[in-house]
């Protein structure tokens, strides 16, 4: 077993002490998530539940709100700003929060690292402890970062949520040799609050396998992409509770052209149960999503503990 493999199935005791260790959110106009790579994938999902739970929010990667704020919103007072990052020392997500508290926004800081840059330059630090084995790929410390901020917005997080998100995950490595042999072109479609999660599985398998990878809301795949579609596609659909119909209906062309489809929450070439409330699916689904990368990666016999290219910390000079 290699050590990402590991360490994707022992994440869920970490999820266990994370669940119901963070208060109500902090009363905003806006509430900013931003961060970089995964940590604004993240944030994409966030910001989406947010909105549905009645929070306005918008997502940003952090060099963007950085250098030009004013693009995405164009006041600073009772802006809540939740930035994301694993280390807490992302170059762009640092000087993002402290050019925003100098603005006079309020900074909430979500990492794993406690001492770290971000941590120390926040109004509140929102912390939990990862897998000390945690490689360069994030899987243990995204999971737990989009469970923690979920409780932030206001999501009750019941702890038979670990094992559905377990169970899911080891259902879903148990078909993976069979549908994804050959497969060389993926695509993850995701909409609503798992647009953001559909970019991270896309983003994990691109990086632990270096395999071409896209990543879209699902009735805008029609527009243009479903073009590239053939026998070496391999979806993954990412079901939303209130769609079903519709994206079934996309899946149906998509087997009709060729492609293998996972189904996550609804049909496929394989159908996978998601046994939890919809503002949940997207964490439930994640470490499938994790260990899909993984699986392809082996299969092309690369080692995702050092991936091409990658370093744990993005720090610009």
């Amino acid at each position: 077993m290699s050590i990402t493999e590991r360490v994707i199935f022992e994440q869920f005791p970490y999820w266990e002490k994370a669940i119901g260790s963070i208060s109500a959110p902090h009363a905003a106009e806006l509430t900013v998530f931003l961060g970089c790579g995964t940590s604004y994938n993240l944030a994409l999902s966030l910001a989406a539940q947010a909105n549905i739970f009645g929070r306005p929010a918008i997502a940003v990667p952090g060099g963007e709100w950085l250098n030009k704020p004013a693009a995405f919103w164009p006041r600073w007072e009772r802006t809540h700003v939740i930035a994301l990052s694993r280390s807490g020392e992302t170059t762009e997500t640092v000087a993002a929060i402290k050019a925003s508290r100098t603005a006079g926004a309020f900074v909430t800081a979500v990492t794993v690292e406690q001492d770290s840059s971000l941590a120390k330059n926040c109004d509140r630090l929102v912390k939990a402890a990862t897998h000390p084995s945690e490689g360069i790929v994030m899987t243990v410390s995204a999971s737990l970062m989009l469970l923690l901020c979920l409780e932030m917005i206001g999501q009750e997080m019941p702890r038979e949520l670990v094992g559905s998100a377990q169970r899911l995950a080891e259902d879903v490595d148990a078909v993976l040799p069979r549908l994804t042999a050959d497969r060389s072109h993926f695509v993850f479609l995701g909409g609503g609050p798992l647009y953001g999660l559909a970019l991270e599985g896309a983003l994990k398998l691109m990086e632990m396998s270096q395999t071409f990878t896209q990543a879209f809301h699902p009735l805008e795949y029609r527009h243009g992409p479903i073009s590239l579609v053939d026998r070496s596609t391999a979806a993954i659909m990412l079901y939303s509770a209130d769609q079903k119909p519709a994206e079934a209906k996309l899946v149906a062309e998509l087997q009709e052209k060729g492609a293998v489809v996972i189904g996550l929450g609804g049909p496929g070439d394989v159908e996978f149960n998601i046994d939890c409330a919809p503002a949940l699916a997207g964490l439930c689904m994640l470490p499938a999503l994790q260990i899909l990368g993984e699986r392809v990666a082996q299969a092309r016999k690369i080692d995702t503990v050092a991936p091409r290219h990658l370093t744990k910390v993005v720090k610009l000079a």
